[in-house]
């Protein structure tokens, strides 16, 4: 695969066999993040447990100290006082059958979080085949299935992130802007680290944490010594 002139240049910038220190890690990140936008600053961490088992699955939530940077469009699938309440929390777009209707007649997917009430969870079943391969199936396990829409719309927009075991065993999740500065990025990382080793399933056996690696939207990815597992 052939490679940038800049992406070549960060690779000669550290060494790629070396595991640093997370806020040396992070360092060299940002000075490798040279894309002219505001890069989003990633998570990789994989783990020595087979996802394929269902009592080694990791998923949570959790609302980053600093946020992601990024402000997700929500729409909410409610009745009455929840639509209300929904509403006056910020919700992007609030409504019933006729979201799910615009959703499956016009292809629309203008929304980036769907939350929903569990009496809805009929309705919104109807599309499960077209939300489930994008990642917006409402689930109680990432808090977007809840009677407390309120609270629900406030931490996506505070910027709540979910963290889930893929198929190899990765977890890869955004922790954040290169304009964020070192500080605030590892507050984000240390955050996001200490939910998932909380998470550590009691089925998990040796090595939990296999490794860890930071990497920007366009850069290479760094490899950090992270000894807590």
């Amino acid at each position: 695969m052939k490679t940038s002139k800049k992406y070549a240049a960060s690779l000669q910038s550290y060494d790629k066999t070396k595991t640093y220190d997370a806020g040396e890690a992070m360092n060299v990140v940002l000075g490798n993040a040279k894309a002219n936008f505001d890069e989003t600053i990633e998570l990789h961490i994989r783990l020595g447990i087979d996802p394929r088992q269902a009592d080694q699955q990791v998923r949570g939530v959790l609302v980053l100290p600093n946020g992601t940077g990024k402000t997700k469009k929500v729409l909410v699938v409610a009745k009455g006082e929840r639509a209300d309440a929904a509403q006056a929390a910020g919700a992007d777009f609030v409504g019933a059958e006729e979201m799910i209707q615009k959703i499956q007649t016009e292809n629309w997917f203008g929304f980036d979080v769907m939350i929903t009430t569990p009496d809805m969870m009929g309705v919104v079943g109807r599309i499960g085949r077209i939300l489930g391969p994008k990642g917006l199936m409402p689930n109680p396990k990432s808090g977007t299935v809840t009677m407390d829409v309120a609270k629900a719309v406030a931490e996506v927009k505070a910027g709540k992130v979910e963290y889930r075991l893929d198929k190899t065993a990765i977890i890869h999740c955004p922790i954040g802007k290169k304009s964020f500065g070192p500080e605030k990025l590892i507050e984000n990382f240390n955050a996001l680290m200490e939910a998932i080793v909380k998470a550590k399933p009691a089925a998990a056996k040796g090595q939990y944490i296999k490794s860890v690696t930071l990497a920007s939207t366009m850069g290479p990815g760094v490899k950090v010594n992270y000894t807590r597992s």
